[in-house]
């Protein structure tokens, strides 16, 4: 497998994933295993953490099936893979097996960088997956994510979206899917402003961040002026979903981490740091999961799968507000 393998070849027999960035990691996973199962349904995914990876388990997960199927095996952080397991790596590097494709993901630095290079070496085909820390870079993104989904923004809707949203790149992307499920035509800065900035920002998130505090008469209270003054309803489901996603982020990240640190890891400004270590109490990873299912309920009743929305934000926010205060 020294040749070089094609960008666009998705069952290339080694795909390697080079960075830090979640979003684009799970995106170049997603890409292989779409693409495997297009060719054949039956495709078997087998997804792997590095302690699962053993000495001994890939070659059992690549040997030769008696119904010859198609396989796609996905190695999470290959970069904290044990010194015997990146030898069977390697090894299976230098002869893959037929009709099955693996997904190296790498954070991309020093650690396990033989196993990058041999990777490379074998002629893999690479997706970069960087973290994006420059503002720049973020607006690129915006403008990719709206070409990919076929329609055109201004520039100063770029702009706004990023600076209403922030560095967090599924939040951006979750946006401009919005966006263009919601409105027709070019997509200008006074559909974003209205959506995400300003009065919306305002109603939107107020509500959200008296749901994630287990304040459910002001959530409610807030909720209903917001539909009373006509605000967008999937921007209120949005910053309900963000503010859930903060604090389970936050939940899962290292105790005692410096906030600095913990703002460039999350996507999130320093200040909202602060904000989500404080709403975050009383909060359990159930609860985290039940507010996340609650609020996906009520984003498909707003996008017409109900004919009564404003009762679904309604349950919605109630549902949140009870998994704020849920200690159990």
């Amino acid at each position: 497998m020294a040749r070089k393998s094609s960008p666009d070849d998705l069952l290339a027999p080694l795909t390697l994933a080079v960075g830090q960035e979640d979003l684009l990691l799970d995106r170049a996973v997603r890409e292989v295993i779409v693409a495997a199962r297009a060719a054949d349904a039956d495709t078997d995914v087998r997804d792997l953490a590095p302690g699962v990876l053993q000495p001994g388990t890939l070659a059992e997960l690549t040997s030769p099936s008696l119904f010859a199927e198609r396989k796609v095996v996905i190695v999470r952080d290959a970069h904290d893979l044990g010194a015997d397991t990146i030898k069977d790596v390697k090894a299976y590097l230098d002869a893959p097996a037929e009709e099955i494709t693996l997904v190296l993901l790498h954070a991309g630095g020093a650690k396990g960088k033989a196993l990058l290079d041999a990777a490379r070496k074998a002629g893999a085909r690479e997706v970069a997956c960087p973290k994006m820390t420059k503002p720049a870079d973020r607006l690129a993104f915006v403008r990719s994510e709206f070409r990919t989904l076929g329609r055109s923004a201004t520039p100063e809707a770029t702009q706004t979206l990023v600076d209403a949203i922030g560095s967090d790149l599924r939040e951006l992307a979750s946006a401009a899917a919005q966006l263009v499920a919601d409105v027709e035509g070019t997509i200008d800065e006074a559909v974003v402003t209205r959506y995400y900035t300003g009065r919306a920002e305002a109603t939107g998130f107020e509500v959200a961040d008296f749901a994630v505090t287990g304040r459910t008469a002001e959530a409610l209270e807030r909720l209903r002026w917001a539909l009373s003054v006509g605000q967008p309803l999937p921007g209120i489901t949005f910053a309900l979903a963000s503010g859930v996603r903060a604090i389970g982020k936050l939940a899962s990240a290292p105790r005692g981490a410096n906030p600095g640190q913990l703002a460039r890891d999350l996507g999130m400004p320093p200040w909202k740091i602060d904000r989500v270590r404080q709403q975050m109490r009383g909060w359990t990873g159930d609860g985290v999961s039940a507010a996340l299912r609650a609020v996906a309920e009520a984003d498909a009743a707003v996008k017409g799968g109900s004919a009564d929305p404003a009762y679904a934000l309604e349950k919605a926010v109630v549902a949140v507000a009870r998994a704020a205060r849920d200690r159990s």
